[in-house]
């Protein structure tokens, strides 16, 4: 296997944990999961599909915690570690100048992705249905909110990590207003983080015949990973079972500069639901990959993920493996 040049800052202390012994498993479980409880707050019901990055000597992120009366809300946390987590009680408050586009209704689900000199986040945003809404920090503190990105129904808003072509870039998963039953990755830039354009189809749910754990939906995960074979996906995909939506995760690599072409694309999952906090929960058989860590020097990914739309769980791997995976396991 050839030498694979991963990007990025080193990040010798990121969380980790070896394979056990015996596996063979190419990404695999902490033993510890779930790393964060649903009742972490006083308040929250659950804790699941957040968003952590690396912050000044530390880490902080944004958590989607929904509280015991079932609102859909974001916090911000900070860590050490990035294992144990103090979470802010008070709900993330985003300032925005415009007061039509800031009325808060729902958010959920968001990402973390640093470009340039801010932290952007996103979210699945209350707009008449659920859009992309965008804001971005410099502490962790105070949240400047943008106009929403797109145009309702969509979900899974993930940028990448450098401009491509000059621009601002995102991949995103246009939907309707329900529990969406189908879905395709889109591709769209922006020159300004305001106004979006140049839409690309990346790619559709599988064929049931040839990989079913990725045949009803799908929807990018962390913020891709820039390395010498292309950008690194890590994508969740559906089944739509006799028993209901099983969630897992899986991954592509997407060309360096025109990210709208898929190189390869696995065809068995990385993860699926197994594990009891996986299968059991308020939404069960869901793995729902939301951030991950990593460190070019050892090629260590930490990859976090709700798990049943309750907790949070951490699995781990190696990126060059996860690339040969890919390629070798590619549909």
């Amino acid at each position: 296997m050839s030498k694979i040049n991963i990007l990025g800052d080193n990040l010798p202390n990121m969380p980790w944990e070896d394979r056990p012994v015996g596996s063979k498993e190419v990404v695999w479980r902490y033993s510890a999961n779930p790393v964060i409880p649903r009742n972490l707050l006083p308040t929250s019901n659950s804790i699941f599909n957040s968003a952590v990055v690396t912050f000044k000597d530390g880490y902080a992120g944004v958590f989607r915690c929904d509280d015991t009366n079932r609102r859909m809300r974001l916090h911000v946390g900070f860590s050490k570690d990035a294992i144990n987590w103090q979470i802010n009680e008070e709900p993330l408050k985003f300032e925005c100048d415009d007061k039509e586009i800031g009325e808060w209704v729902y958010g959920y689900d968001p990402r973390v992705c640093f470009i340039e000199d801010r932290y952007y986040v996103t979210w699945c945003n209350g707009y008449h249905g659920p859009t992309i809404g965008v804001a971005y920090t410099y502490d962790f503190v105070t949240f400047h909110q943008l106009e929403n990105a797109f145009l309702p129904f969509n979900r899974n808003g993930v940028m990448f990590p450098r401009k491509i072509n000059g621009n601002f870039a995102m991949l995103s998963r246009p939907s309707d207003n329900g529990h969406t039953p189908f879905g395709d990755i889109f591709y769209s830039e922006s020159p300004d983080m305001e106004f979006w354009g140049k839409h690309r189809h990346v790619m559709s749910p599988a064929p049931f015949e040839d990989s079913a754990w990725q045949c009803t939906k799908i929807g990018a995960g962390p913020i891709p990973i820039e390395t010498s074979e292309g950008w690194l996906l890590i994508y969740h995909g559906v089944l739509a079972s006799c028993n209901g939506f099983v969630y897992s995760f899986g991954s592509a690599i997407l060309d360096l500069e025109e990210p709208w072409k898929v190189k390869y694309r696995s065809g068995p999952y990385l993860i699926s639901p197994q594990k009891e906090y996986e299968c059991m929960g308020d939404v069960p058989n869901v793995c729902f990959p939301c951030a991950s860590l990593h460190d070019p020097a050892t090629g260590r990914i930490a990859i976090y993920y709700g798990c049943a739309d309750t907790v949070t769980g951490l699995a781990f791997g190696y990126i060059p493996e996860i690339i040969e995976f890919t390629k070798q396991k590619s549909l």
